[in-house]
């Protein structure tokens, strides 16, 4: 009997130990292999006008704004009828996370930094036939095998769509900046906030055609990377040879 119960044991401990590293693997792999590509379409950027993290044991500077905001429901813009509703905010699909990695090796264990959303919410109001979004995001950096303190910048970019019922997407509105955010030392992460408040775009016509508009977040380290390389130098023109002068 005694035996019987001790072997039971060891095959729960097996498989509790198999599970757990099945798990620890399965984290690696997503935080080695989970980063976002470029689901914007063309690059817009419209300069660096970004705000850092809160400070350390501060207040988010868009907790009250997302408290008092919804991201998935239903919401009438203000200033505007009953009719007028503020188009929803998501997370871009393939761009919710993006692993940052000193080199092309993209290993769980050369990973450095893994940065995602966390919450993010929306505001509308109608102005001169336009509508105004206020849109806020937060996330957090998360310091991965081979990262340490230093700075990070995120790359982050915010597209108001239109999407038809046929399949079809425009793009309506869209900005790009960057959030800076500090990993101190002894860090395992850090947050990051940014609220736009004056995205704004006509209103469609027909009015209807604004249920199938949608803001998007998401990163976007493509324009980033575009935005660091250097210009290419202008060619200079050919010099061409003058004919030489012929003598009298």
């Amino acid at each position: 009997m005694y035996r019987r119960g001790m072997t039971g044991i060891r095959r729960q401990m097996t498989r509790h130990g198999r599970a757990a590293a099945a798990a620890a693997l399965a984290l690696a792999l997503c935080l080695g292999g989970c980063s976002s590509g470029s689901h914007f379409g063309a690059p817009t950027p419209s300069g660096p006008d970004a705000v850092g993290p809160p400070p350390s044991g501060g207040t988010s500077p868009i907790i009250g704004f997302l408290s008092g905001s919804s991201a998935k429901g239903p919401q009438t813009a203000a200033g505007a009828p009953p009719s007028v509703n503020c188009p929803t905010v998501d997370v871009r699909r393939g761009a919710g996370t993006m692993a940052v990695n000193p080199s092309s090796d993209k290993s769980a264990m050369q990973l450095k930094y893994q940065v995602e959303f966390t919450r993010e919410a929306r505001e509308c109001s109608v102005a001169g036939g336009n509508m105004v979004m206020k849109i806020g995001v937060e996330g957090r950096v998360v310091v991965g095998p081979a990262g340490g303190p230093g700075r990070v910048d995120v790359p982050l970019r915010i597209a108001v769509v239109h999407e038809t019922p046929s399949g079809g997407t425009r793009a309506i509105q869209t900005k790009f900046l960057i959030i800076p955010v500090v990993i101190a030392p002894n860090q395992g992460s850090a947050p990051f906030a940014h609220v736009e408040d004056a995205l704004a775009f006509p209103l469609p016509s027909p009015i209807a055609q604004l249920d199938d508009y949608i803001a998007y977040v998401g990163f976007d380290p493509q324009t980033a990377e575009a935005m660091a390389k250097p210009a290419a130098p202008a060619k200079r023109p050919k010099h061409k040879p003058q004919p030489a002068a012929s003598a009298d």
